[in-house]
């Protein structure tokens, strides 16, 4: 099987400061994929090189079959069209409602009447369990679940086969955070995407993580279900998870299974 994303050698400086050396992963189709990692160790760079925010030093990414090395303006159009991205912090215009952040790439990469393009936006609020009234508010007027999922729409706006998530439960509280993981697994499920998700969150990591990747000392240090990166030596990868809380969790999850 190809994969989705695919990862190989990838190097990252900035100036004299390397992040990335020789970082190598790969992502399945309608999985959805971890990366997680100490901090500096270039987990939301991965990420933005992915989306093709930032380009690496050295090395090849591939993205639903396309190669990012050189690719064309047009090319990179159509393949942004084909992934949605819901940054850490939601990234909503404060200057526009919820219903019109929701809009923006429809309104961008479309031709679509505005009749059918308003259909499509309460869809979209539907689909992350919201009201259709919320999208006449402004992000400054939601609460933090509220601004979570708006983001979720918007990045689900294009109907992508891609959807990357960054700290995705960060700021929310416990029951918020599982039910957020909980929209995450129905949304793949129902719409058949691939999943991408930075996060420090053991619950996500245990509930609804289906592989990932350590980084740390620039390097993937550990990839695979969490069965496969519980077997890493590296000391973060042990300080990480080895603890009583992460032992009950994973015989939770191996009940479960």
């Amino acid at each position: 099987m190809n994969p989705v994303i695919d990862v190989k050698g990838v190097v990252t400086r900035f100036g004299e400061r390397t992040i990335h050396d020789d970082v190598n992963l790969h992502i399945n189709e309608n999985e959805i994929y971890g990366i997680l990692g100490e901090s500096g160790s270039g987990k939301s760079v991965l990420m933005k090189e992915m989306i093709m925010l930032l380009e690496p030093n050295a090395g090849k990414i591939s993205v639903l079959g396309r190669s990012l090395n050189g690719i064309s303006h047009k090319d990179a159009q159509e393949l942004r069209s084909d992934w949605g991205v819901l940054f850490q912090f939601g990234a909503l215009y404060s200057s526009l409602t919820i219903s019109e952040n929701i809009a923006v790439q429809l309104k961008e990469y479309t031709n679509i009447s505005k009749m059918m393009r308003d259909n499509l936006v309460r869809s979209k609020l539907a689909l992350v369990g919201l009201e259709p009234h919320v999208g006449a508010l402004y992000p400054a007027e939601l609460s933090g679940g509220m601004i979570k999922r708006a983001a979720l729409a918007r990045a689900l706006a294009m109907e992508p086969h891609l959807l990357f998530l960054d700290e995705p439960t960060s700021g929310l509280d416990p029951i918020g955070a599982r039910n957020f993981d909980g929209l995450i697994v129905e949304l793949r499920d129902l719409l058949g995407i691939t999943v991408v998700m930075i996060t420090h969150d053991l619950d996500s990591i245990f509930s609804i993580v289906d592989r990932m990747a350590v980084l740390a000392d620039k390097h993937v240090v550990a990839e695979g279900t969490i069965e496969n990166v519980l077997q890493s030596k590296h000391p973060f990868v042990e300080e990480f998870f080895k603890n009583e809380y992460t032992k009950e969790r994973f015989k939770e999850k191996i009940k479960d299974v």
